[in-house]
């Protein structure tokens, strides 16, 4: 039996360590490897014990050695294993294996509480365990990837990435969706956006665009909804509808391209087809009247009230709406021209028709639902104070927001994407929360 050992901050210096990924060579094989990381998967028999190795990078091998040498080892154990490489077919993760040699435990882990198959409330209440499973650490991965193309793709349009706050004075989405905070002696709320600040930004540094957490307090309980996510907003002055779209096809195609080589073994780990993920702009764009008369044609109602009615123009798209528009699409799609009526108060109307906005939401495929939003800003001050006057808002609060109007105002408009809705799509995942390392929910704010 091998008794706990302490190895000193020097040893872990000087000890040769390698990543999984970097061995798993057919040229490695007969070389002696060092790695160390968790306990991922234990299988004891009789005479040999077969150890899948986690390590911190969430790439995983398989080491064999003699039972009586790992008689006290435990799941999520930490070890550093050093050993020869072979290569076994049954051997999973890649046919290649670790013939033990040494072994040095750092830490022998208690009866660790979850398995290989648990129930969703026990993964979201030890969500703090639960981000150690290869299914979390194959999204976690793709999802920093997305974030890491995002950013190259306005690097590479030379936008200039900024910071907005996250604590605010005014609603942007609707006061019905704010969460209040006591800011010493003032009432304020956690932001539902960073649009406004981004509309500053334009005056002085041109497009702009930031990625930061977005707070929504709906009352909600639907795989798509949650109270915090995270938000990538761009802002842009002196453009067109045309212009926003074209710019936001484009950033998702570009993201999408660079996920499928990158990631490729984290969608092959999550049995995602990457092939269903083969998009090229221009999307559909889909005027709103047309929508509502498609859907009004393939009899689709929602219910209100307790009876079921067809859609009318003014009404918002729901999630059942969403789902029967995009069934027949297997690329992104455009909603443009929703009613000025549903939009925030921001928003610039059609100066063809002031009961139409200039604004555009994209729809993932296959009832996803919305990813992107935006549109045009309304640039006219006494428009805008009108707009805030009848939606009944504090203008006072907006003074800063409509000094923007007062001093030099340009036509502009930007949009925001939901980082956690476009990963949900991307890994084809029935429920949003997935797409978190610890999501907030209505009814979850531990741990």
């Amino acid at each position: 039996m091998i008794t706990l050992k302490r190895i000193s901050s020097i040893n872990l210096i000087l000890s040769i360590i390698t990543f999984i990924r970097e061995i798993k060579k057919e040229s490695n094989v007969g070389r002696q490897f060092t790695i160390r990381g968790w306990v991922h998967r234990l299988r004891k028999q009789k005479e040999k014990s077969f150890i899948l190795i986690r390590d911190e990078k969430g790439d995983v091998v398989q080491t064999v050695f003699q039972s009586e040498q790992v008689s006290n080892i435990t799941l999520e154990s930490s070890i550093q294993v050093t050993g020869i490489l072979s290569v076994d077919k049954r051997a999973p993760e890649g046919g290649y294996e670790l013939q033990g040699k040494n072994i040095e435990i750092f830490n022998i882990s208690e009866n660790f509480p979850i398995g290989e198959f648990q129930s969703l409330d026990l993964l979201l209440t030890k969500r703090h365990l639960a981000i150690r499973t290869r299914k979390l650490i194959s999204i976690l991965k793709i999802k920093s990837t997305i974030l890491k193309y995002a950013r190259l793709f306005f690097d590479n349009l030379a936008w200039t990435e900024v910071q907005c706050p996250t604590i605010v004075k005014g609603s942007i989405e609707g006061g019905s969706t704010l969460f209040p905070i006591n800011y010493f002696d003032e009432k304020a709320y956690l932001s539902q956006s960073a649009q406004l600040y981004l509309e500053a930004y334009i005056f002085s540094l041109g497009p702009v665009w930031t990625i930061s957490p977005s707070f929504r307090a709906e009352k909600s309980r639907t795989v798509r909804h949650l109270a915090e996510f995270l938000h990538l907003e761009a802002e842009v002055p002196w453009t067109s509808m045309d212009d926003l779209l074209n710019i936001q096809e484009n950033l998702v195609t570009f993201i999408i391209n660079n996920l499928k080589k990158e990631r490729t073994d984290e969608f092959v780990y999550l049995n995602r087809n990457i092939s269903d993920l083969n998009i090229t702009p221009p999307f559909p764009r889909l005027e709103y009247s047309d929508v509502i008369d498609d859907l009004r044609k393939k009899d689709f109602k929602i219910e209100e009230d307790g009876k079921k009615r067809y859609l009318h123009y003014g009404d918002d798209l729901n999630i059942e709406s969403e789902r029967m528009l995009t069934q027949q699409y297997s690329t992104p799609i455009f909603v443009v021209g929703y009613p000025l009526s549903i939009k925030p108060f921001y928003v610039k109307s059609d100066i063809h028709d002031e009961n139409r906005s200039l604004s555009a939401d994209m729809l993932a495929p296959h009832g996803f639902g919305e990813i992107t939003s935006g549109g045009l800003r309304e640039d006219d001050l006494a428009k805008l104070k009108e707009r805030i006057r009848k939606e009944g808002l504090d203008q006072n609060t907006y003074d800063w927001y409509l000094d923007l109007r007062r001093y030099g105002s340009v036509i502009h408009g930007g949009f925001g994407l939901g980082i956690e809705r476009f990963l949900r799509w991307l890994i084809n995942s029935e429920d949003i929360k997935e797409t978190v390392g610890f999501p907030r929910t209505m009814s979850r704010i531990s741990p």
